[in-house]
């Protein structure tokens, strides 16, 4: 069992590798984002250190450099990090025999990385016992977070000696693209995901991005409202 687990491990290691090619420019971005919109290096990484969400980090940030009441920030980051609240409903099956204590440790370990990774592993390979799939998860955030943490910090240090033709924002969709297109291989996610482009485009001149949040509910309704429809119409009710 032990010599499987660690081997599962590396695994999970090895598979989040090619995740360097995003992970080192949207993390030194967020560095140089952070301190330009005035805080310090101390700030920065507690904000890394703490929410391990990019996504989220950047809205703060951007929040905070338009002068937005902490109360909308907070509101606007906690709606952007509502999937990680979907990643762990997604994930419970998988593992929900840990203890406690793992299993709080395995959520706050949960990033978009290794959540597509290791969801797309689980259902690949259904006989995995839940020791396993708990060491390949570790495995791709033992790679993941040193490198997220290390490359926050380079960007805040030296962000500012960065040519501006280095374009490094071009990592924040580049990720999120190649995260999100494996997963839409079902109605209800094709669904949700237009719901949420179309209704975020719409709202963008909603004051506070408060229009993400709107969008991200009202995604979440279509795509749960189109699996309750294919359920029925499976079940012959329709």
């Amino acid at each position: 069992m032990q010599r499987t687990t660690k081997i599962v491990f590396w695994n999970g290691f090895r598979d989040a590798i090619p995740f360097i090619l995003v992970i080192v420019p949207f993390g030194t971005l967020f560095g140089v984002v952070g301190t330009e919109a005035g805080w310090d290096i101390y700030q920065v990484m507690a904000a890394t250190f703490l929410v391990i969400a990019g996504a989220s980090q950047f809205t703060a940030v951007a929040l905070w450099a338009e002068n937005t009441p902490l109360f909308f920030i907070l509101l606007t980051s906690l709606a952007v990090n509502l999937r990680m609240a979907m990643y762990s409903a997604a994930l419970v099956p998988h593992f929900g025999k840990a203890p406690l204590g793992l299993r709080a440790f395995l959520a706050y370990a949960i990033v978009d990385q290794n959540f597509a990774l290791g969801i797309k592993k689980f259902e690949e390979e259904p006989d995995l016992i839940w020791q396993e799939k708990v060491a390949y998860f570790l495995g791709m955030f033992v790679f993941i977070s040193p490198l997220w943490y290390s490359s926050t910090l380079l960007g805040a240090i030296f962000g500012r000696a960065i040519p501006e033709n280095y374009a490094l924002d071009f990592a924040v969709p580049i990720l999120f693209i190649a995260l999100i297109a494996p997963l839409l291989r079902s109605l209800p996610n094709l669904v949700a995901a237009l719901v949420s482009v179309l209704l975020a485009l719409l709202l963008n001149s909603v004051p506070y991005s408060l229009g993400l949040i709107i969008a991200a509910g009202f995604a979440m309704i279509a795509g749960a409202q189109t699996e309750l429809f294919l359920k029925r119409r499976g079940a012959g009710d329709v």
